[in-house]
């Protein structure tokens, strides 16, 4: 048959390729050092309270579905200068694992 498409073709309209993105996406959340938590007893996603830290995404996803929980994320990002042609430009970075665990750098 000419024309017929294989199911070996990527079609971005039918999902193909989506493991590659989320493979991304994981990484980008690592680089961004994102933690993951459980809300404290009485909290509600309008009013987050974070309660229990879990260590990886995966760990907080089982969690979550076995206490019928949501699940709260936290970034820690830093603002610095970048000079773009000689123009400075504020941006954000994050902050690495250590820094973004509490032990916040003096400024």
């Amino acid at each position: 048959m000419e024309g017929a498409k294989t199911t070996n073709e990527t079609n971005p309209q039918n999902g193909a390729g989506k493991k590659g993105r989320s493979e991304r996406r994981r990484h980008a959340d690592a680089a961004a050092g994102l933690r993951y938590y459980l809300p404290k007893s009485g909290t509600s996603a309008e009013r987050p309270e974070l309660g229990r830290e879990l260590a990886s995404e995966g760990e907080a996803l089982v969690e979550a579905f076995r206490k019928g929980l949501p699940i709260f994320t936290l970034a820690a990002w830093e603002a610095v200068v970048e000079m773009n042609g000689g123009e400075p430009k504020i941006v954000k970075r994050a902050l690495a694992p250590a820094t973004a665990n509490g032990n916040l750098k003096a400024s």
